[in-house]
């Protein structure tokens, strides 16, 4: 336990007590987007860094040039393995940053991109992971401006670990904000859950199911384009990564002060997810997705939007999968097939580690 007193020191004359916490040494939970991630980011990162723009507590910052909207966000990858069924830590780099961008309405347009290499590492796999990365960045249309490479020793690292950062512009009209979800807003899940997650468990482990899963990494831009393009009106999206569609959910509820009530038999999961996820014994409604998104829209817009989601690939299994209510504020609700009710908490724990 750390004591409440502590200093920390630095250079100059400057010093500040440590923030009380049940930790004193950083565990792999910490890193898993789920209760002990936010406890971290809310109690040593977020009160230092304070600002009008971090305090939108989205995916990406939003913020004003010269009348030009802004979107900027940065994610860093250390998924192990760095090859599995569906992509690999190249194209879920490029993927996931486009995915951030996009989810705050924001068109993307350049990335940078981040190297910590281990020493020892092959050079024809991280020559596949650059092709991956060049491929993924052609097929969303944005371009690798920029970067920066640096090697550890070895032993001091576990293969590769990628950092990419990106930028793009809001359209005019468009304001996506958690703080935007008001009570009769419907929820919209792009398609079935989990599948990334138990594609890298799969990997991990060398399972072998009877039907092959593949990890959904994809770009969701072309797929926010076209909901936009069928209303800018849409309150709220957001990709459920770590800590899955449970986790988001109560992130959102909790930013914005409402209620959650969704629908067990509405969520879509392949029955080969649901195969796995029984013998892993893992609940799908917390691993990682990375090539999905949840909307929130006002109910008169909502079918326009599930419309415009179905027409694209990446979206032809949308679904409404419940409302938002004013009634339990900061909660989510899952009414069960069996008709029952169950709060569905934020993870407390590590599912999976080193999903992303």
């Amino acid at each position: 336990m750390m004591d409440e007193e502590n200093k920390i020191k630095f250079s100059g004359s400057l010093s500040c007590p440590i923030p009380k916490s049940d930790y004193d040494k950083i565990l792999l939970t910490h890193g898993g987007g789920g209760t002990l991630s936010h406890k971290l980011i809310a109690k040593l990162f977020y009160p230092q860094f304070a600002n009008e723009i971090l305090d939108q507590q989205h995916d990406s910052g939003v913020f004003d040039v010269n009348g030009v909207k802004i979107a900027f966000t940065t994610d860093s990858y250390v998924v192990q393995p760095i090859f599995f069924t569906g992509g690999d830590i190249g194209s879920l780099s490029v993927n996931g940053t486009i995915n951030d961008l996009s989810v705050a309405g924001a068109k993307p347009l350049f990335i940078s991109a981040a190297f910590i290499i281990e020493e020892g590492f092959e050079i024809e796999e991280l020559w596949e992971i650059v092709l991956s990365m060049q491929k993924a960045a052609k097929e969303a249309g944005v371009k690798i401006i920029t970067g920066d490479t640096k090697v550890v020793d070895r032993g001091k690292g576990d293969k590769i670990f990628i950092n990419t950062s990106g930028i793009g512009i809001v359209p005019e009209g468009v304001n996506i904000s958690p703080k935007n979800c008001k009570p009769g807003d419907v929820i919209i899940l792009s398609g079935k859950i989990a599948e990334h997650g138990v594609a890298i468990m799969s990997s991990r482990e060398n399972l072998e199911f009877e039907t092959t899963i593949k990890s959904d990494t994809a770009p969701l831009n072309s797929l926010v384009e076209k909901m936009l393009n069928a209303s800018k009106e849409i309150h709220m999206m957001r990709d459920p990564t770590r800590g899955g569609v449970a986790s988001t959910l109560n992130e959102i509820a909790m930013t914005a002060k409402v209620g959650i009530l969704i629908e067990e038999e509405k969520i879509p999961i392949s029955e080969e997810v649901k195969g796995a996820c029984e013998i892993l014994g893992l609940d799908p409604l917390y691993i990682a997705n990375e090539g999905k998104l949840i909307a929130f829209v006002p109910e008169n817009k909502a079918m326009e939007v599930l419309e415009a989601m179905r027409s694209h690939p990446l979206g032809k299994e949308a679904c409404i999968i419940g409302k938002v209510t004013s009634s339990d504020p900061e909660t989510v609700i899952m009414k069960t097939s069996i008709g029952s009710n169950r709060i569905l908490d934020m993870m407390s724990g590590e599912q999976l580690p080193r999903i992303c």
